[in-house]
């Protein structure tokens, strides 16, 4: 959450010069391509390559980046696993975080769209039991825009502290649900399901149970079929149940402890993230996840557009189902996913109408930190920043 919050915060800050510093002067990093279209509207080559610049240092380890729309620029830096100082993998595989949300909404739309599941219909209808008599009718919709009024569920704690002692220890998703259940809803003036947005990833977890509800599938098969396959994301899964690994070619990820200590973070059992931020993917996978979900690929137009594309009536929102939007002000406006686990930041971002696209993978060793990596600040900039600069 607090990795989000200030992604959201400084990307609109970022793309016009304030809240961040321009990199020092930097020659190309090792892994970087120059890029693949030379069209002037197209993406600043120089620049992104300026913000690879130095890797690793203190903080960020390596980094993957994807530009698309209106040309395209891809490039790496940095090394692949401190250990042994080798380069960096272009087809690298990631934990994608929060990203994962993005394909959780687009099931239940999909969902939605065949008429399995009413986003106006209840989570105490769907499935029976969850909740108890405490709470007042929570519909789907509200899960989907985080205005559900459920509380956080449980976890292993701070991925900085005893977190990473815990790392290989199970959390199913329903103990998650079964501890945000007993402390009952939010609670006080203005709360409710409907009536605050508050970013969490108990909401999708619910999700991921009412997704198995309805399809009496496993939410892993449901997203390979609707999802993984038609957009052609052959390098994306999630892990098998408790897996700490992840399997194929990849970065190691570093998090740097409370004691000062960087470890190392690649093996971690994630699997009470699961449909929030379980999904194992690369750059490559996640550009063409982004393009066919904004063409309606994915997710039905009409659907797409009033759930996807449309902020909730709820004052302050930034959400949507799934997606957050981001004013860059002069009228340009993106819309995006972030996501962190230890070791790992991702980002999938583009405006509505693809002329430009991003996502990166930013192996930081403070993932879920209060303040967005430096790396990413950088490429975040390069890649919106107005023509004219």
């Amino acid at each position: 959450m607090r990795t989000r919050v200030a992604t959201a915060a400084l990307i609109a800050a970022l793309v016009t010069g304030a809240a961040v510093c321009p990199a020092a002067a930097a020659p190309a990093p090792a892994g970087a391509h120059p890029a693949v279209s030379q069209r002037p509207d197209g993406p600043n080559a120089a620049a992104l390559r300026q913000a690879l610049g130095g890797l690793p240092d203190r903080n960020t380890t390596a980094a993957l980046v994807r530009v698309g729309g209106r040309g395209s620029w891809h490039g790496s830096a940095g090394v692949r696993d401190l250990s042994t100082g080798r380069g960096p993998l272009d087809n690298a595989r990631f934990r994608a975080g929060s990203t994962t949300k993005v394909v959780t909404s687009a099931l239940v739309l999909q969902l939605a769209a065949e008429k399995r599941i009413d986003l106006d219909g209840t989570v105490q209808h769907y499935l029976p039991g969850l909740l108890s008599a405490d709470f007042e009718p929570i519909t789907v919709r509200q899960l989907l825009t985080f205005t559900s009024g459920l509380q956080p569920g449980a976890s292993l704690g701070p991925e900085n502290a005893e977190g990473y002692e815990n790392r290989f220890r199970t959390l199913t998703p329903r103990d998650v649900v079964a501890a945000s259940v007993a402390k009952g809803p939010y609670r006080g003036p203005g709360e409710g399901p409907g009536r605050k947005q508050r970013y969490g990833n108990i909401d999708y977890t619910v999700l991921g149970m009412l997704i198995e509800r309805a399809t009496h599938d496993t939410y892993e098969h449901q997203a390979k079929i609707r999802v993984f396959r038609p957009a052609g994301m052959t390098h994306t899964s999630f892990p098998g149940g408790p897996d700490p690994r992840i399997h194929g070619p990849h970065h190691r990820g570093y998090q740097r402890l409370t004691s000062g200590a960087v470890v190392d973070a690649t093996e971690w059992n994630m699997s009470d993230r699961w449909a929030v931020g379980d999904m194992i993917s690369t750059t490559a996978d996640l550009e063409k996840f982004l393009v066919a979900l904004f063409r309606g690929k994915i997710v039905p137009q009409p659907l797409l557009e009033r759930e996807m594309f449309t902020l909730p009536d709820v004052e302050g929102a930034t959400m949507s189902a799934g997606l957050q939007r981001y004013d860059l002000g002069h009228g340009r406006v993106i819309w995006g996913k972030s996501g962190a686990r230890p070791g790992y930041n991702t980002l999938i971002a583009a405006t509505r109408d693809l002329s430009r696209t991003l996502v990166y993978s930013v192996n930081a060793v403070d993932a879920k930190g209060e303040t967005m990596n430096p790396v990413a600040a950088r490429v975040v900039r390069a890649a919106f920043a107005p023509a004219e600069s």
